[in-house]
């Protein structure tokens, strides 16, 4: 069962979100029910293929809170689309604050999942949150430098040069918009061969596909690849072995720094298509498995 749930960011600001509660009890202890907390990535919104993820984790017994940052989707917040790790980064720290007060949840037992630029945010929110239970992180953009070093790739410098120049726009026009997504030649934050068609497909309709333009410079420093060897809590990462737009290298370095327990799972796949058919049926089943190998009671436990 979803309901909407209104949270409250750092600032004040109203943050949207979905409640799933546990359809099973199969991870419920005398402590309550654990909760599963999910944002999405570059610009996206809650309504864009989080869905299939939230009810899966909810059947196997975990409540499930699904927001959108400030500034997107049906969320509060002025300036609108700004992309910022920092800003996405805060709003999940107040979200776990949040469900860590809610009824009936278990406060110390708390997954922290996201994917693509998501999937980093979580990484570094962890890293600084000991309490956290474990980390999901799927197709993860875990390296903004190795990023742009892969936009040089497959658009060439002439492409980074042009983003550069409209950033730096932003940076005195600071409503002045970029698309965030866009054909290769385009200008847009992402221009990779299936960057269009991969939005096109999974995003909702509350998705808008604007940023603020200088929200391109901070990708350079958001580095989540440097804070995993904070992490000791146990983590799953999915990788998107043929990731133009998240360089897999990235979290594959994530998986060799942790300090705890490390999962992978490797898809020859690219970037979107970790979101539908086989590859996340095979997916899910693995996040599954994984969060019950962490969130089942012990044997004989009451």
């Amino acid at each position: 069962m979803r309901t909407d749930l209104d949270l409250t960011a750092s600032d004040g600001t109203r943050l949207s979100a979905w409640h799933y509660r546990a359809a099973s009890d199969a991870w419920t202890t005398p402590a309550g029910r654990p909760v599963v907390v999910m944002a999405h990535g570059f610009g996206a919104t809650k309504d864009a293929g989080l869905t299939p993820f939230a009810e899966r984790f909810a059947a196997a017994g975990a409540d499930v809170v699904v927001f959108d940052y400030r500034g997107f989707g049906t969320s509060d917040g002025t300036p609108r689309q700004v992309v910022d790790h920092r800003r996405h980064r805060d709003d999940y720290r107040s979200v776990v604050a949040h469900v860590r007060t809610m009824d009936g949840l278990d406060p110390d037992r708390v997954v922290l999942w996201g994917s693509s630029y998501s999937g980093g945010h979580v990484v570094a929110v962890a890293a600084g949150d000991p309490r956290v239970a474990a980390v999901v992180s799927q197709g993860a953009a875990m390296d903004g430098l190795a990023a742009v070093v892969e936009i040089v790739k497959y658009a060439g410098v002439v492409q980074l040069l042009r983003l550069t120049g409209h950033a730096l726009r932003g940076v005195v026009q600071r409503g002045y918009t970029i698309p965030i997504v866009g054909p290769p030649g385009s200008l847009a934050a992402i221009t990779s061969h299936d960057g269009l068609s991969g939005y096109e497909i999974i995003m909702g309709p509350t998705f808008v596909n604007e940023m603020r333009a200088w929200g391109i410079l901070p990708i350079l420093v958001n580095r989540p690849v440097t804070s995993a060897s904070e992490l000791a809590m146990p983590l799953m990462l999915v990788v998107a072995a043929a990731d133009t737009i998240a360089p897999p290298s990235a979290v594959e370095r994530v998986a060799r720094k942790a300090a705890g327990r490390v999962e992978v799972r490797r898809f020859d796949v690219g970037h979107f298509e970790i979101y539908r058919g086989e590859v996340f049926e095979k997916s899910v089943a693995a996040q599954v498995a994984f969060l019950d190998s962490v969130l089942a009671p012990a044997p004989g436990a009451s």
